[in-house]
């Protein structure tokens, strides 16, 4: 096998042979121990660079390397001054380990094991704490990221962490093995994954403490996704945790922490109507599929079948518009349009012909866009944004939307495997929404359809917390003001417990909030108690939190010098990584002499093959180049042909190499816009630059889409492709689902129309619905009906992805007065052979 981004060449070996990671769930947090074991093979000392992700709210607390019987443990120390330390120890032929996180991105760390002897074992320990999601039914989503692409870095803007991401096609050279183990004080109903786990093992007989582990044979081709149902998961609780006695007086770690976990409970209530912003990534990692199965569709296709209903589900009186955003940006129209027939139909139109054509991920300038917009009077602003995450800028786009949280909430969806934790949920907290994340075999539609349901509550405002507490004790709260409260989901609040706690007194805490003018209270008592040998998992959580907080505010402050230090210095005393700070460790009782620079060797992650199509023999390109643009992002021509000849002749995924060319003139960067991608001449004989691999994924190309691509031997102004090469079918035709044709069929008031395109989605014709029609409603009425009892009677399951089509419909039957539908829904059921009460439909 050939592994792609090693820095020296081909076909050398690799040193990482195996992670091992041991979960710990203890009620709604998680503490994770990964292990990962390096193999000098060579004979040569030797730096292993490793860059891989973590999950973006994790906290860091612990790296160690254990060398033979002797363990290193690392210290926590200013990044800049554990830089130094570690170059200073590899070049003095010291064995050396260095964590640290991306400056640009929270969700990736570099680790570099420097100075590793021929044949010499190393087992590297990084521990973590995080908090786990909770998902729309309720389940908590724990994720172990293996899969890592390429972070798009707009042009302009520095390397970051582009260069040091180094991706493999097919099937990694190290194992995994995963072992997790779940305690908490409410039963455990079921634990689901998307890997093959064994069975899972209770060890009380009350379900309140699991074991499971992770099948053998994982590939490192996707996530390891666990969700973790417990028995009324959804009610309050509250953790007490014990500080630590060794830790300052009166600091974060020394005195007790509590976190509160709120679910508040308000009245559903529709909103007021609200000017809706979709916000679709179009770049080239588009065209990939949702997942790896034999029946799935790709990312696109899949977006554009999403909009399709979310466009059917919105409300009457509301305003809408859809940008696609890739290296440039395009919106439908100029400015959000009110919401009515001839808008949908324009609209869905245009999501039609959309295509993952429009270069790298570049999400800063369409928001610039977006917020530059002035409001719409009474129509609070409501961004959805879907995006495959993979942006090198994520902090840059993180600050500008929380700058305008004011005027908007931001919904996310973050779309397949690899997408960066770090901007998906960055975006929701920060825009005061909500975060979905759609990996392996997951549907899009039922994810949107539930951030559609929170998007369509009444904002909440006026949001205050108030302790009351033991006299003497005070809390000081951690976390940043709550700014979103959404009907059944979680909040989490972090504080410092100060003065004397008296053991088994009581405190409270109430959250009060204005909805539609009304005031309303969710109020939690709790046990003052510390919980004692928690591993200080909350107080790490907190520290995690408040270093973020800090962050965020150092980035638009002028006192950065002071907050600076003040993040270096709670980072160091709490354990807890931050960007300003690094774990160092030396092993300083072995030095050698290194003759000559160290060889560098980069571990590869699991990552997706580029999407290039083939170029004649010769002659100029001209127009877009979609398949290509975005997908070598900031690599240098060597290292693009490199990464590129790895994956064709690993013979991974769907790809057919073509033939070889040559680009003459530099290729600086391979983030193509439409204008750059003009006049690139092809030469067969490889006479000038670079080489170039051609390939493509075997898949259909519409007529539609090579009509994009114009070539012509001599160079002359347009023609048809005639020497494309044919391409193979990879994946077999999707099952039709009947839902997305019946709701494409339906009026943006509501209604549906009685013809033969709805009679061909119930299996009938028109003249047989026709004849059924009772006399006292009219043709668009019992079309209406019918719809509604087919989708209740046949589709219930998918109930979440058309309720607010079903919604809109019940209310158009509602507003036509018809009298009496208990015989005409009778006469439906018989028709379309289902059982639906009137009740039921919601008319």
């Amino acid at each position: 096998m050939v592994n792609c981004g090693l820095l020296t060449g081909l076909n050398e070996p690799v040193p990482l042979k195996s992670i091992s990671v041991e979960v710990r769930v203890q009620d709604h947090v998680a503490s994770v121990s990964s292990t990962l074991q390096y193999v000098n093979e060579e004979q040569r000392p030797l730096e292993a660079l490793f860059v891989f992700p973590l999950p973006a709210d994790a906290a860091v607390c612990h790296f160690s390397a254990k060398i033979g019987e002797q363990e290193i443990v690392a210290e926590l120390q200013d990044k800049e001054t554990a830089r130094d330390q570690y170059d200073d120890a590899v070049s003095s032929g010291q064995q050396a380990f260095l964590l640290e996180e991306s400056a640009e991105s929270p969700d990736v760390f570099k680790l570099s094991v420097g100075c590793l002897s021929p044949g010499q074992n190393a087992a590297v320990t990084i521990i973590y704490v995080t908090e786990l999601a909770v998902q729309a039914d309720q389940s908590l989503r724990f994720c172990l990221p293996a899969v890592l692409n390429p972070r798009y870095t707009p042009a302009g803007s520095g390397a970051g962490i582009v260069s040091e991401i180094s991706s493999v096609c097919g099937a990694v050279p190290y194992t995994l093995t995963l072992s997790v183990h779940v305690s908490s004080p409410k039963p455990i109903s079921k634990l689901e994954s998307n890997c093959t786990l064994d069975p899972l093992v209770f060890l009380h007989s009350d379900h309140t403490q699991a074991t499971v582990n992770l099948s053998p044979g994982h590939m490192f081709d996707r996530d390891v996704e666990l969700s973790l149902y417990y028995q009324d998961t959804h009610q309050p609780s509250a953790v007490v945790e014990a500080g630590a006695a060794t830790a300052p007086s009166d600091s974060l770690m020394r005195n007790p922490v509590v976190m509160i976990s709120l679910y508040p409970e308000f009245p559903e209530e529709v909103a007021t109507p609200s000017e809706f912003v979709f916000v679709m990534d179009r770049s080239g990692s588009m065209d990939r599929m949702m997942h790896r199965g034999n029946e799935t569709q790709n990312r696109i296709e899949s977006a554009k079948d999403t909009l399709l209903l979310l466009l059917k589900s919105l409300p009457m009186g509301c305003y809408f518009n859809i940008y696609g955003f890739g290296s440039r940006f395009e919106s439908f129209f100029p400015q959000s349009v009110e919401y009515n027939q001839d808008k949908m139909d324009q609209a869905l139109k245009k999501v039609k012909e959309m295509r993952a054509d429009m270069g790298g991920t570049e999400i800063l300038q369409p928001l610039k866009h977006i917020y530059s917009q002035p409001c719409i009077h009474e129509h609070p602003r409501q961004l959805f944004i879907f995006t495959d995450g993979e942006v090198g800028n994520t902090k840059e786009v993180l600050d500008l939307v929380k700058s305008h949280a004011y005027s908007h909430r931001c919904f996310s969806f973050g779309i397949g495997e690899g997408a960066s934790t770090s901007l998906i949920t960055g975006l929701a907290r920060e825009g005061s929404g909500h975060a979905q994340f759609i990996t392996g075999s997951e549907r899009m539609q039922p994810k949107v359809m539930e951030s559609l349901r929170f998007a369509l509550q009444p904002p909440v405002s006026n949001i205050s917390v108030k302790w009351k507490l033991p006299e003497g004790v005070t809390a000081e709260t951690v976390s940043p003001p709550i700014n979103v409260l959404f009907q059944g989901q979680r909040t989490l609040i972090y504080a410092q417990l100060k003065g004397k706690t008296l053991e088994g007194s009581e405190g409270s805490v109430t959250v009060k909030y204005n909805l539609n003018g009304q005031p309303v209270t969710n109020q939690l008592h709790f046990c003052i108690k510390p919980t004692e040998e928690t591993g200080l998992v909350v107080h790490r959580l907190a520290a995690r939190t408040l270093i973020r907080s800090l962050e965020q505010e150092e980035r638009s402050s002028a006192e950065r010098k002071n907050l600076r230090r003040t993040i270096v210095e709670l980072s160091v005393q709490a354990g807890v990584s931050s960007v300003h700070t690094a774990f160092i460790g030396i092993n300083k009782d072995t030095k050698q002499i290194v003759k000559g620079p160290l060889q560098q060797r980069r571990v590869p992650t699991y990552g997706i093959c580029f999407d290039l199509v083939s170029l004649p023999a010769a002659g100029r390109l001209r127009g877009s180049f979609p398949p290509l643009a975005g997908r070598l992002r900031g690599s240098s021509p060597p290292q693009a042909r490199q990464r590129l000849l790895g994956c064709l002749l690993s013979g991974a995924g769907d790809w057919e190499l073509l033939k070889c060319a040559s680009v003459k003139g530099a290729l600086p960067h391979l983030n193509y816009s439409s204008e750059d991608d003009a006049d690139y001449e092809v030469d067969a004989q490889g006479s000038e630059d670079m080489p170039v691999l051609c390939a493509r994924r075997k898949q259909d190309y519409s007529s539609e889409d090579d009509a994009d691509y114009e070539v012509d031997e001599q160079g002359s102004e347009e023609e048809s492709v005639s020497n494309r090469l044919p391409l193979r079918k990879a994946a077999p035709e999707l099952q039709q689902d009947l839902v997305l044709p019946l709701v494409s069929l339906q009026k943006a008031s509501g209604c549906w129309e009685l013809d033969a395109a709805l009679a061909a989605v119930f299996g009938k014709t028109e003249n047989e619905l026709t004849n059924q029609k009772p006399a006292q409603v009219d043709g668009s009425v019992w079309a209406t009906l019918l719809a509604l009892i087919w989708l209740y009677g046949w589709r219930k399951e998918q109930q979440v992805e058309w309720q607010f089509v079903a919604q809109k419909a019940a209310a158009w039957i509602a507003s036509q007065k018809v009298g009496d539908l208990s015989q005409c829904v009778c006469v439906g059921n018989v028709l379309l052979g289902c059982q639906v009460t009137k009740d039921t439909l919601g008319i």
